[in-house]
């Protein structure tokens, strides 16, 4: 009982030092620029850890309680995660090495869910075609990992998978544009993002970002983790190019409407989805989003997001957040993003699976597709 009495009042205190909203930042910026126009300029971020959509349960309530909120921090404090133990030495015992001890968290914020419409905070149904093809995907993962004890031992990665010797097609080429982890390391092309230091999507909600604004463009620097992120630019001016011209990130134009940037993006390439590797429908070439970003106090900025496919989901969704401005200062040195962990690891990992094809033709190792690397054995296919 000490004990996690203990690890109680640890995790209050770290909880309390996150609280990012209670430190002002000094050297507040003028509340226009140069060119009259409102000033963003800033590195922003969410504080809050919201879910992305709200529990059914929870119906329309948009905000929780103070006892929930706590609930919820305390719930992530007793959850064991990454750091639960099994059989020493096995595969699933290594896929857990990189444990909890190296994530930060936030605070529960305040909101139930980012989605703000529909009322329900959960994103609209989504249409026969996408869900047909968030089925291909599945199903191409599923195979890759057949032969492993991932599905040997049902653990939830092999949800509608089944065990047996490797598939005759492990080595086609994938029916998709592959953006996700798979279970097959023949070259970059088999490789998440992540893996390939090309973290992010837009829109992005996740991390830090950083405005820069000029009188006829605005640049926005998004910090995605892993040492990884982008950069947008925004014209002020101008139409959106022929719809031949697809870009990863879309083309942005821009304008104000009062003391509101209202951000418009088409254009994107069919290659780098939306939404990609979270089990669902994926939005690419067909995507139209609006953003909005809102100066509401000195230290805050309302940041809302509207996205629409109609040949993904039923209807338009959107989000809300409110972002914290940040100290410039102790941020100075972290303008942009630096991947070394991926440069190093993702050549290692090309080189490290032909040593197991190698080891395996010389009969001294195990077939390479027995082996799951592409999944924390526990979790879904990545």
């Amino acid at each position: 009982m000490l004990k996690w009495l203990g690890m109680a009042t640890v995790f209050t205190t770290i909880m309390v030092i996150l609280q990012f909203t209670a430190v002002p930042v000094s050297g507040q910026t003028p509340s226009e620029t140069a060119w009259g126009h409102p000033n963003l300029e800033g590195i922003w971020l969410d504080v809050y850890d919201t879910p992305f959509e709200r529990a059914p349960e929870l119906g329309d309530r948009e905000f929780s309680t103070a006892e929930e909120r706590a609930e919820r921090d305390l719930a992530r404090m007793g959850s064991s995660g990454r750091n639960r133990r099994v059989t020493r030495g096995s595969q699933q015992d290594v896929a857990g090495a990189y444990n909890a001890v190296y994530t930060s968290a936030k605070p529960a914020g305040p909101r139930t869910s980012l989605v703000v419409d529909p009322p329900t905070g959960r994103i609209p149904a989504a249409t026969k075609e996408a869900e047909q093809m968030s089925q291909v995907q599945r199903e191409w993962r599923l195979m890759l990992l057949r032969n492993t004890e991932t599905c040997q031992y049902d653990a939830r990665a092999c949800n509608g998978g089944e065990y047996g010797p490797p598939s005759p097609h492990r080595y086609d080429v994938a029916p998709f544009y592959n953006t996700n982890r798979m279970n097959r390391h023949d070259g970059p092309e088999d490789q998440s993002m992540g893996d390939r230091c090309m973290l992010g999507q837009t829109p992005e909600f996740r991390g830090f970002r950083r405005i820069v604004q000029g009188e006829d463009s605005i640049a926005l620097g998004y910090d995605t983790g892993q040492g990884q992120g982008y950069q947008r630019v925004v014209n002020l001016s101008g139409n959106h190019p022929l719809s031949q011209i697809r870009l990863r990130h879309g083309d942005s134009r821009g304008h104000w409407e009062g003391q509101t940037l209202v951000i418009e993006t088409t254009n994107f390439s069919p290659k780098f989805t939306f939404r990609a590797g979270r089990g669902g429908p994926e939005s690419g070439a067909n995507r139209t989003l609006v953003e909005r970003y809102t100066r509401v106090d000195a230290e805050t900025l309302e940041y809302e997001a509207t996205v629409e496919d109609p040949t993904v989901w039923a209807a338009p969704w959107t989000i809300r957040q409110q972002l914290k401005r940040q100290s410039d200062q102790e941020n100075r040195i972290y303008y942009e993003p630096r991947c070394h962990e991926g440069n190093y690891g993702l050549p290692a990992l090309l080189v490290g699976a032909r040593v197991e094809e190698e080891e395996f033709a010389a009969g001294r190792g195990p077939d390479p597709f027995s082996l799951d690397t592409a999944t924390d054995f526990g979790g879904g296919v990545q």
